[in-house]
């Protein structure tokens, strides 16, 4: 990671819904992520791998031309005299640097090529130059491979001989030199030349198909991540109880199984790979500085404590900047889900112009958040690229004066040039990552907290299932509040017997829909006990519970797909035999009749191409192929004309003549042949009994059934 990211890393804070400081990260979501890895850990170390090849090829390239520059573009030698090279200083003197010396064949003086005089002690290259005994002029040295003959005659007088047989020339006299001569000549420098090139070429297509390889590691390992915590994470929001959904909006839970699942993708490839990669690059760059000049290494190193304090500086203001404009987001996307799903009434009301007059007042906040963003970014950007080119112009003035002492290559100055623009790479990319690496950071504190997120009805330690199941229900004495404040029910009790149906009646907000919550154990009561063939509901296991108890609800929602798609909803124990059973039940089959592909009819989204009768029939048909032991009816009946509710309870009356059924309605012509009546009223039953009885009684039914007829 780059030196900027690391301080990120370490400043960061957690992002919370509502935009405030979270708990410091100390990498433990990064944990987390990795930890999703490990079943391609492989592939994982391989890509990692591959990075620190990538970066051992471009720091090498630098590093090769700078022997391309030294050692065969512009090759140099000095000439060492000694006053008497047999005397005793004299012998010392090539005893000391009998590796970087080459005598000449009258041992009058020595050479020693640019590349090593900064490799005499400072003292002795001192007292060099002030005796004089170091010649300023610049010599080449021509292999002995090469023969003289190939010189101009006026050129071979005045060619010097060294001790292995190789020549020298002032580089004046190299200039004079035809082409064709100074190609021979120089013939070694050019197969060198060739030769670094040929490097070079082969690493940029190492370091190209090394970087395939390990882009297609990243990308495989991260898809598969992504798949893994999709999963992970629709399974977790699917187990959760009804109160969680009420508690957080549906657009807020769609962004987090797809938008911010993506951006935790974008996490892996381009932060916590990243994270070595830089970490490799610049480690490098340092031992290769430290190792061609300390001084200059250190000069450069005096930057250090600047980028730091600047980066800190912008996390900080590029933190709160960043939670303010995805908390914008986040309100126009509510803001969206909303308007949009409810288009017909705005429309209806003729609300547009006051909607669209709030959605530009919350699109211009996220204007304004988005601007304060850029304008942090604007000034950091050209900051670093400031720094940049002052540490450039630190090395040319500093390292520039150490070529003219000759106590640095050109080489060498070339590549550190090369090397400190590589070092503030990572730190420049912080403005394309810096944005991801925040999301993906938000997105991924997010996903972990709906994972760890547990609302949900308890399983018993110990379930237990009756062998025979018959549908015999029992209530007693429920008490329940959705608050834990203001209750609901009241000491409610009844019990519905095997092949009985019972009907639930009363006025709106008396309770009726809390029993279908509690009986279908969306809930659990505050006090008392719901028994199914003398098991308390808490000892079920909720997935046997929920298959022998079916709700037919008010709101029917009809899923986009093919007609016998939303009976089955993909449940295997659901045969075809079973679903044609359920249509001739429920009346659909004369629906089907003039569907043109029966069956397989295509149905638009939440059942557009059907009538409002039509999809309650399908609600009876999916509840009833499931073949429970106890039907609940919903206001099912509610929504739907005069004749689609003739075959509502056409159907109603073929299903309860062998079915446990519950019924709760408002229109009491649907109660009027069940078994037993219960009439509610403030989360109390007031009455009960028949029809007949509870007509006779000339109570809230009566008054009930008088309203209706009216």
């Amino acid at each position: 990671m780059a030196f900027a990211e690391v301080v990120f890393m370490i400043h960061d804070y957690g992002y919370m819904e509502d935009g405030k400081l979270g708990k410091p990260y100390d990498l433990h979501l990064l944990k987390r992520l990795l930890g999703y890895a490990r079943p391609y850990k492989r592939g994982l170390v391989l890509a990692l791998f591959f990075s620190l090849l990538i970066t051992l090829c471009d720091l090498a390239i630098p590093y090769f031309s700078k022997v391309a520059i030294d050692r065969f573009i512009v090759p140099s030698w000095y000439m060492v005299h000694v006053e008497n090279p047999a005397s005793a200083p004299g012998r010392g003197f090539f005893t000391k640097y009998e590796g970087i010396l080459v005598q000449s064949k009258d041992q009058s003086f020595y050479l020693i090529s640019n590349r090593d005089i900064k490799k005499l002690d400072p003292s002795d290259l001192h007292k060099l130059r002030i005796s004089g005994l170091i010649s300023p002029k610049r010599f080449y040295r021509i292999p002995s491979s090469v023969p003289i003959t190939t010189l101009p005659l006026d050129i071979q007088e005045k060619v010097l001989t060294m001790k292995d047989g190789s020549h020298i020339l002032s580089l004046e006299q190299m200039k004079g030199l035809p082409p064709t001569a100074l190609a021979i000549v120089r013939s070694k420098d050019l197969r060198g030349l060739t030769l670094v090139g040929t490097v070079l070429l082969g690493l940029i297509l190492l370091s190209f198909g090394l970087s395939y390889a390990e882009y297609y590691l990243l990308e495989y390992t991260g898809q598969h991540m992504m798949q893994d915590i999709r999963v992970k994470l629709f399974q977790n929001i699917q187990g959760q109880s009804v109160g969680f959904f009420g508690k957080h909006p549906l657009g807020r839970l769609v962004t987090r199984v797809t938008n911010d699942v993506e951006n935790l993708n974008e996490m892996f490839k381009s932060v916590v790979i990243t994270l070595f990669k830089d970490f490799f690059i610049l480690l490098g760059i340092l031992v290769v500085l430290f190792y061609m000049n300390r001084a200059l290494a250190l000069i450069c190193l005096l930057l250090l404590p600047i980028i730091s304090f600047l980066t800190f500086l912008f996390s900080t203001m590029a933190r709160e900047a960043f939670r303010e404009l995805r908390a914008k987001v986040a309100k126009i996307n509510a803001f969206l889900q909303e308007r949009l799903s409810t288009m017909q009434l705005i429309q209806l009301f003729c609300a547009e112009k006051a909607q669209l007059e709030h959605f530009k007042k919350i699109n211009h906040e996220n204007f304004l958040a988005g601007m304060k963003q850029i304008r942090i970014f604007a000034v950091f950007m050209p900051m670093m690229e400031l720094l940049s080119s002052f540490g450039v112009a630190l090395i040319i003035w500093y390292g520039g004066g150490r070529v003219i002492q000759d106590r640095l290559t050109l080489g060498a100055l070339v590549a550190f040039i090369s090397y400190i623009q590589m070092f503030f790479k990572p730190i420049r990319d912080i403005s394309e990552k810096y944005n991801i690496m925040q999301s993906a950071m938000a997105s991924t504190e997010r996903i972990f907290q709906f994972m760890d997120y547990q609302e949900v009805i308890p399983e018993p330690e110990a379930p237990v299932v009756p062998d025979d199941i018959k549908g015999h229900l029992i209530v007693k004495d429920v008490t329940f509040s959705y608050d834990g404040t203001q209750p609901v029910l009241h000491d409610l009790s009844f019990e519905l017997k095997p092949g009985q149906t019972i009907g639930i009646v009363g006025h709106t907000g008396s309770g009726k829909t809390t029993i279908v919550n509690l009986l279908l154990r969306l809930y659990d009561p505050d006090r008392g006990a719901i028994y199914l063939d003398g098991v308390d509901f808490r000892n079920w296991p909720t997935q046997m519970l929920r298959k022998h108890m079916a709700p037919v609800m008010q709101d029917v929602f009809i899923f986009a797909g093919e007609f016998e798609e939303n009976i089955t909803l993909g449940r295997e124990s659901v045969s075809s035999k079973v679903v044609q059973e359920t249509l001739k039940v429920t009346n659909l089959d004369r629906l089907l009749k003039r569907l043109p592909q029966g069956l397989h009819q295509p149905i638009g989204e939440r059942g557009a191409t059907l009538s409002a009768g039509e999809r309650q029939l399908l609600s009876f048909a999916r509840a009833l192929a499931s073949k429970p032991r106890i039907l609940i009816l919903d206001e099912a009946t509610s929504n739907v004309d005069p004749d689609t509710e003739e075959l509502i309870q056409d159907a109603i009356s073929q299903i309860t003549i062998k079915q446990t059924t519950l019924i709760i309605a408002h229109r009491l012509s649907t109660v009027r042949n069940a078994d037993h009546i219960l009439v509610l009223h403030q989360g109390r039953i007031r009455e009960q009994g028949t029809h007949q009885e509870l007509m006779a009684l000339r109570g809230i039914y009566y008054r009930l059934n008088q309203l209706q007829e009216k």
